[in-house]
């Protein structure tokens, strides 16, 4: 049985993978030098093989019943092959993760919690250093991460028009550094929230250190609970967190906050998948448990829409999908690189979820199974248009 799946299998696909068995026999599935090596410690972890989801390739993994061998990016590329092999689950899959999740603040904050605060030190071994945790911005292809990242968030502050003395808010701030860098270069008045209580204490610290507590506040508070009005409005990476469902209520809700010329920048992961929402193979399904609980993406016609629906008119969108696709490259290389030392800082069973993890949305952004968009938008009624007559502006 075990010879006639590995024989049929062989027939399909060409793999650079070897799979040792628990007695010490070894399958080859093509006639090159692997790349990619699955060690089986019994006969009851071959279901995760005959059934390979990425999914079931990936719990397997994390939780120890499977161990595997090789560069993340290689391991990845080989679990989408054996998961398309079988092409089975698609639609059942996606169905699954279509179910309603509630996004109540204590939901949404456990869930922050489990991904944001591991440790800062775990996030340092692999993020540039000033620790930006979203897409960077490869403005001529051949920049290092650091400089992109700079380059990021500079197009964010640019694209929004952020003038001296004008009051910016930051949904999701994560470690401080959008907000840090508009007080500084651009002389704006900042307020960042964000839900990790890791975050806000580094990002605090680092407001101290550069004498900006005068202009910039760190808040460990829900965006839902914020008051005021603000002439700038930021949101990178968050809205992700927030729930489909919940999208157009998220959006009425940045909307109460702007002031009546002011500028919104979303800048977020969308799917591609315009029925479900879902990305193949079970790879949604993994990243629902194991990465981020209760994270939803919509389409960006979804994203567009609910803005509509919340008061807010779509000035500008642009597609960073490769850009995202690089980054993560850059971070999975530096996780690998750091190996030894993330070891020290986290469990086994994390070091494997980021170790996966990183290389898996690297390969669904190259892939196009999702993306990656900003898009800046105003008040859509009622509201005094104060940003240049085009987009020149945006590249100076």
């Amino acid at each position: 049985m075990l010879s006639a799946w590995s024989e049929g299998l062989r027939d399909k696909l060409s793999l650079p993978l070897r799979v040792v068995l628990w007695d010490g026999r070894e399958l080859e599935f093509s006639s090159g030098p692997p790349r990619v090596t699955i060690r089986v410690p019994d006969r009851s972890a071959l279901r995760y093989l005959r059934s390979p989801s990425l999914y079931n390739l990936g719990r397997a993994y994390v939780e120890g019943d499977i161990e595997v061998q090789g560069r993340a990016a290689d391991i990845i590329s080989i679990g989408n092959a054996l998961a398309a092999s079988l092409d089975k689950g698609r639609g059942r899959l996606g169905e699954a993760l279509r179910r309603t999740t509630p996004h109540t603040r204590e939901l949404d904050a456990e869930a922050i919690r489990y991904h944001y605060d591991v440790s800062n030190a775990f996030y340092a071994a692999w993020l540039d250093p000033a620790m930006v945790y979203s897409c960077a911005y490869f403005e001529n292809g051949d920049e290092d991460l650091a400089t992109a990242q700079q380059k990021k968030i500079d197009h964010i502050l640019r694209k929004i028009d952020l003038r001296p003395g004008q009051l910016l808010l930051d949904i999701g701030c994560g470690w401080g550094a959008l907000v840090l860098r508009a007080a500084q270069a651009f002389g704006a008045r900042c307020v960042g929230v964000t839900l990790s209580e890791n975050q806000a204490a580094l990002a605090r610290e680092r407001v101290a250190r550069a004498g900006l507590q005068d202009r910039v506040e760190i808040r460990l508070q829900d965006y839902r609970d914020v008051e005021g009005r603000f002439d700038r409005i930021t949101s990178v990476g968050m809205f992700e967190h927030v729930g489909v469902q919940q999208l157009a209520e998220y959006f009425a809700r940045i909307n109460g906050l702007l002031a009546p010329d002011g500028i919104v920048m979303n800048h977020g992961i969308t799917t591609t998948n315009v029925d479900n929402g879902a990305t193949p193979y079970g790879g949604g399904q993994f990243i629902d448990q194991y990465v981020f609980p209760h994270g939803e993406l919509a389409h960006l016609s979804t994203v567009v829409r609910t803005m509509q629906e919340g008061g807010l008119e779509v000035r500008d969108v642009e597609n960073l999908r490769r850009h995202y696709a690089r980054t993560c490259a850059i971070w999975t290389d530096n996780f690998e690189t750091n190996a030894a030392h993330i070891r020290t800082l986290t469990d086994e069973k994390r070091f494997r979820i980021w170790h996966v993890y990183l290389a898996g949305c690297a390969y669904a952004f190259a892939h196009g199974r999702i993306s990656l968009y900003q898009i800046v938008c105003g008040k859509a009624e009622g509201a005094v248009e104060r940003l240049p007559w085009s987009r020149k502006y945006m590249y100076v």
